[in-house]
């Protein structure tokens, strides 16, 4: 099993600590939202380990075999959040380039880039050296998404300040799901998966992808 961490920078860990909004910094419980680092579990070997929240599974968005599935267009960000971490877990080694890859994802990230994190998204994917591995041994995962719920924290900040999601619209949303992983030679391994994300999603408009938390909300 391979673990790929990402870095935040200390400016985008401020701006997705305020959920886009410098009032909330005042809010000295969201301090711990953004500590510590988040790890992404990536094999380049048989030996890789084998309001409401929404429970229904998600369909796989739409998109070609071996390229990253376009943007879904969801103006919800739980619906939004869910097709945005689907993505995140589904790779596929043996028909997509490193640089395809990247770009599949960038796809889905907010153009406002006083938010957006791309460094620390395209921090969470398998450097070129551990992909082209991965592509040798012709690995390549699915994804399937259980259930996507904004984190208690998230909702107690809104509760205390209900007009200050109007700034950025961001919203921090926690998914679960479990990922399915495949090599040559009939190996496979599968693990459960959670994720926090920032998603944006501006009144009468798609949302987007903001930021990966470096831990788990929940």
């Amino acid at each position: 099993m391979y673990t790929h961490a990402g870095h935040w920078s200390a400016n985008k860990r401020i701006t997705f600590l305020a959920i886009g909004l410098a009032v909330l910094l005042a809010l000295a419980g969201l301090a711990a939202w953004w500590t510590g680092r988040s790890e992404s579990h990536w094999s380049a070997s048989p030996d890789a380990a084998s309001a409401p929240p929404t429970t229904a599974p998600v369909q796989p968005p739409a998109g070609g075999s071996g390229t990253v599935a376009p943007p879904a267009k969801i103006s919800d960000p739980l619906a939004y959040g869910k097709a945005a971490a689907q993505v995140l877990w589904t790779y596929d080694t043996r028909t997509t380039s490193h640089t395809q890859h990247l770009a599949g994802l960038r796809a889905w990230v907010t153009p406002e880039t006083k938010y957006a994190d791309w460094p620390g998204i395209q921090a969470q994917i398998p450097d070129p050296v551990l992909w082209t591995r991965m592509h040798d041994n012709a690995q390549h995962a699915e994804a399937t998404v259980s259930e996507s719920r904004f984190p208690s924290s998230f909702k107690q900040a809104l509760a205390e300040d209900p007009a200050a999601l109007t700034t950025a619209y961001i919203y921090a949303v926690t998914v679960t799901g479990k990922q399915q992983i495949s090599w040559n030679g009939g190996g496979a391994g599968a693990e459960d998966r959670s994720v926090t994300l920032a998603v944006q999603c501006r009144p009468g408009a798609d949302c987007s992808l903001v930021a990966i938390s470096p831990r788990v909300l929940p």
